[in-house]
């Protein structure tokens, strides 16, 4: 099953908080910090909601 590496590598300073929601539910907290997602449709909705905030890699595994 293929798993996706998120990284956070915009500030949410002045973001609204359903913004802010979604980057702590995906896991994130600081800048730059990575997390592994299995990829499913429910992660891929979250990550499309704030792609302008991060960068999303497919690795193997």
């Amino acid at each position: 099953m293929a798993k996706l590496q998120i990284t956070l590598v915009r500030s949410l300073i002045g973001r609204n908080e359903k913004q802010r929601s979604t980057v702590k539910a995906l896991g994130l907290r600081k800048l730059h910090q990575s997390v592994v997602h299995t990829d499913n449709p429910a992660i891929r909705g979250m990550v499309n909601h704030v792609n302008h905030l991060i960068k999303v890699e497919e690795v193997q595994g």
